[in-house]
């Protein structure tokens, strides 16, 4: 109840199904919407200097950073000019390990993004990708199924 107190705090509105581990930073953490059950595991920074969407069932790996900001690109301007886009994550989309999502990408409803990849453009549904920079590698198919334990 403490935790989900504190989260409420901090998000302002906070669905209740939404779990993050220790350590979590954030900018802001105003402009960080869940949309229903997220697991934000350890680790996981979120620069939300413009909204990030969390769509529900979003599994969310140690290490990952959500990053709204940026710089100019421009020696002259990059100490004095910053940039901010939003981050969008579908429903039901995984982030492994250590991803990098960059300000202005959607990810896909139910995609799948692989351990380390640094994410710089859009995402479609129900794809697994990877690398860096992040590409789709295949459409995700009835043969990722696995096989229930009983």
């Amino acid at each position: 109840k403490q935790r989900q107190a504190i989260l409420q705090k901090l998000l302002g509105t906070c669905h209740p199904l939404t779990f993050i581990e220790p350590d979590f930073h954030c900018d802001y953490g105003f402009n960080i919407h869940f949309h229903g059950l997220a697991v934000i595991n350890y680790n996981v920074v979120m620069l939300d200097t413009s909204p990030i969407n969390i769509g529900a069932g979003a599994f969310i790996a140690p290490g990952v950073c959500l990053a709204c900001s940026g710089h100019a690109i421009h020696p002259s301007q990059r100490n004095r000019m910053l940039t901010s886009a939003p981050i969008t994550l579908g429903e039901n989309v995984w982030l492994g390990a250590n991803v990098t999502v960059v300000g202005g990408v959607s990810i896909g409803d139910g995609s799948v993004i692989g351990a380390g990849s640094v994410v710089t453009k859009d995402i479609p549904a129900g794809v697994i990708a990877a690398g860096s920079p992040c590409k789709v590698i295949r459409e995700i198919t009835e043969d990722d199924l696995l096989e229930e334990i009983q």
